[in-house]
């Protein structure tokens, strides 16, 4: 059905483009009539073409994102932007299973992208929301960083970069409410998805929730597009289901 609920000739951006999830946002936004232009963003440009602009930028560069900003900004207002970036595993990196394996360094990175790069993509694109009709600043937040639901312990620095992305999500949306009331800023949790981030870690999903990229994206836009401006600070799920923070 794709968005109904933002109006037409839509300026979209994606960060994370090309990752499994962000590849997918560019390619349902791409896909919908409503969207005039898909600003795919990611460290090395993404592929363009048709209605999709591909920008190179290190979302933790403050100067490489204003820059950005700049360019997408030469389009008009932004109607929607999706953070898809995230990390949970990597050279150094693993989840924690208990404070024994907490390392200084690991845990720092797993904060600067999780929860600093996005905060700082908010920085510049929060301003450039277009007013006067609904628009909307989503970042990929997680289920275990809720600290209402966490009965399981471990993750210890994944959890902790999206408890902290969530209140930066909380923070910033009672600023972005006093100067854009039609505006909404939410983290979303897209479920247990089929790509890099989640490849170690799937023999623990039931059956039934492990979702390919265009799943989880499509249910995540089609929530996105039944919200309005009270869901603005808050987190959901693919179903659009509020997850406790």
């Amino acid at each position: 059905m794709g968005l109904q609920s933002f109006g037409t000739d839509l300026n979209t951006v994606v960060f994370g483009a090309s990752g499994g999830i962000g590849a997918a946002f560019v390619a349902a936004l791409a896909s919908d009539e409503a969207v005039a232009r898909v600003h795919a963003v990611s460290r090395t440009a993404p592929d363009g073409g048709g209605t999709v602009r591909g920008h190179a930028c290190d979302p933790l560069d403050a100067v490489a994102l204003e820059r950005t900003a700049e360019a997408i900004g030469a389009d008009g207002p932004v109607h929607l932007a999706l953070v898809a970036t995230g990390i949970l595993h990597g050279e150094g990196i693993a989840p924690e299973k208990t404070w024994r394996h907490i390392e200084a360094d690991a845990m720092t990175e797993v904060l600067r992208v999780n929860t600093v790069a996005p905060a700082l993509v908010a920085r510049f694109f929060l301003p450039r929301l277009a007013k006067g009709r609904k628009s909307a600043f989503a970042a990929l937040s997680a289920r275990v960083g809720s600290i209402g639901d966490n009965r399981l312990g471990g993750w210890v620095s994944y959890r902790a970069s999206k408890a902290a992305l969530n209140m930066v999500i909380r923070t910033l949306s009672v600023e972005l409410a006093r100067t854009n009331r039609d505006a909404l800023l939410v983290g979303m949790h897209p479920g247990t998805v089929e790509t890099a981030l989640s490849a170690p870690f799937r023999g623990a999903v039931p059956d039934g929730k492990l979702f390919t990229p265009d799943r989880a994206v499509a249910g995540m836009l089609a929530a996105l597009d039944r919200m309005d401006a009270e869901a603005s600070g808050k987190i959901f799920d693919y179903a659009g289901e509020r997850i406790p923070e």
